[in-house]
């Protein structure tokens, strides 16, 4: 039946108004950060790790994909076709150790093309089960696609290598974070996580770190200050004022984060601004990382998430 003159108007009212709603739930979908990628099929059950925390010739095979990782997160060997391979499976304890690895593509190729990515072609993390022993390298490539990370000397125990890059692949290529466990021998010493605080002195600095949730999502406001003055002279590192990293304590899960402050020169601070997708409630152990007169500062504080 042919709707009437005088109900047209109403139902196009009618049909305006329900759309806002829809509209104003796209915006705000898009105002938070996109969640990480689901686990791929071969992955086993989110939040396990390739090998147990702390338990020494745990860690996974060489050539092969973690069998209980999750993709997610920075948790798993293999994402989207890509896979970190090591030789080596067990590393000396006390001593400076260069770590080699490959990233082999779909092809099942060595990959040797990486996009430029916050000023790096490859970002390369080491922590320990315990989240201490923390190292950010930015190591070099041969022209085979073979990797060479320089670890400063290693605490017996099981740590996580994460490789993070951008394929060279064109515009639209995906950050992959890729990672394996390997086993420090010795007898291993776990330290307890410290107590969760907002405030940590480093190296003269004060570092104070705010957090407020909103939808899943975490605004974390980062201070720094020195003597009781704001800093206002943080220099860029990795084309931002700071670079910071986080672990959930338990599964390791890795995030890693640049604050939305606009770069102007060496005139960062006092207060830096990041968005984060903090999924997980729990303990986190967070790196903040700035630079100031060329000299590379890293703050450690412990965060908790509900």
């Amino acid at each position: 039946m042919t709707a009437s003159p005088t109900r047209r108007p109403f139902q196009r009212r009618w049909l305006l108004a329900s759309c806002v709603p829809v509209l104003l739930v796209l915006g705000m979908a898009a105002s938070v950060p996109a969640a990480p990628p689901a686990p791929a099929p071969h992955a086993g059950m989110p939040g396990m790790a390739d090998g147990m925390p702390g338990m020494p010739g745990m860690a996974g095979a060489p050539g092969t994909a973690d069998a209980s990782g999750s993709t997610g997160r920075g948790l798993a060997a293999e994402q989207g076709g890509y896979r970190l391979d090591t030789a080596a499976t067990e590393l000396p304890a006390g001593r400076p150790t260069p770590f080699r690895f490959t990233v082999t593509g779909p092809g099942g190729a060595p990959v040797t093309g990486f996009a430029v990515h916050q000023t790096k072609k490859l970002h390369f993390y080491a922590i320990r089960a315990d989240l201490t022993g923390f190292q950010h390298l930015h190591p070099d490539m041969a022209a085979d696609g073979t990797w060479t990370a320089d670890l400063s000397a290693l605490a017996p125990g099981t740590w996580r290598l994460y490789a993070d890059f951008v394929p060279d692949t064109g515009p639209h290529a995906p950050e992959l974070v890729l990672s394996r466990t390997v086993t420090v021998r010795g007898e291993y010493a776990p330290v307890p996580l410290p107590t969760p605080t907002g405030t940590v002195e480093v190296d003269g600095y004060t570092v104070t770190l705010r957090a407020q949730a909103a939808a899943g999502a975490h605004t974390l406001v980062a201070s720094i200050g020195q003597d009781g003055r704001p800093v206002t002279d943080l220099q860029p590192y990795l084309d931002s004022y700071a670079h910071l990293s986080a672990f959930h304590e338990g599964d390791q899960a890795l995030a890693h984060l640049h604050p939305a402050d606009a770069v102007t020169g060496d005139h960062g601070g006092p207060t830096l601004t990041f968005q984060a997708l903090l999924a997980e409630p729990g303990d986190w152990r967070v790196f903040l990382q700035f630079q100031t007169a060329g000299r590379l500062h890293t703050a450690e504080l412990t965060l908790h998430v509900d």
